[in-house]
């Protein structure tokens, strides 16, 4: 999908990696194994990504980590980008028709950024007409990659829009912070 965006199948995995482990350190034999590409295009794009200030170079002892630089100008956009791309999203637009008629599928950008949500938060919000069997399958198998529960409601469009006009502050809350839309607008989703 970003293949005409960014040219370089390298650097677009490279990005993809640190994107979706926000986390990691990578050193550069680790990146060449993760990604699966040359190390001489690898150590070449790791230098870009350096230069450009996306990644952050530390040396240690003999070997040289790579982090994701978290004050880039970019990261936020970076991350929301690439988010789509990590298997949850990719997962739920293939399944999208088994799991119902979707208004609006939303992730929190804690997700993406591997933070720990508080009791009563969530990590996921899906609006339509749901088959919860299905949904539930697909965040069980996503479960697995993550580390942990990954808690999300299911809600029709009608409690949706009764839940947010009567001010429910569990939907409101989620509504506040940062999100990314999978499904659905931004514009539309805060009518």
């Amino acid at each position: 999908m970003l293949e005409h965006i960014i040219p370089s199948k390298a650097r677009r995995k490279i990005l993809e990696l640190f994107f979706h482990h926000p986390l990691e350190n990578y050193f550069l034999r680790r990146v060449v194994r993760e990604i699966g590409e040359e190390v001489n295009a690898v150590k070449r794009e790791l230098d870009i990504l350096t230069e450009e200030k996306v990644l952050l170079k530390e040396k240690r002892l003999n070997k040289v980590f790579y982090t994701l630089n978290k004050n880039y100008y970019f990261y936020d956009e970076f991350l929301r980008i690439f988010t789509k791309t990590d298997q949850l999203a990719l997962t739920i637009k293939k399944q999208l028709p088994k799991i119902g008629k979707v208004k609006f599928i939303v992730l929190s950008s804690k997700l993406s950024k591997r933070q720990q949500i508080k009791e009563g938060e969530i990590y996921l919000l899906v609006v339509g007409s749901i088959v919860i069997p299905e949904m539930a399958g697909i965040i069980a198998e996503e479960e697995k990659n993550f580390g942990r529960e990954i808690n999300y409601t299911a809600m029709t469009e009608d409690e949706f829009i009764f839940r947010k006009k009567n001010n429910d502050p569990f939907i409101w809350r989620f509504l506040r912070q940062p999100k990314i839309m999978l499904v659905g607008t931004e514009e539309e989703l805060s009518k």
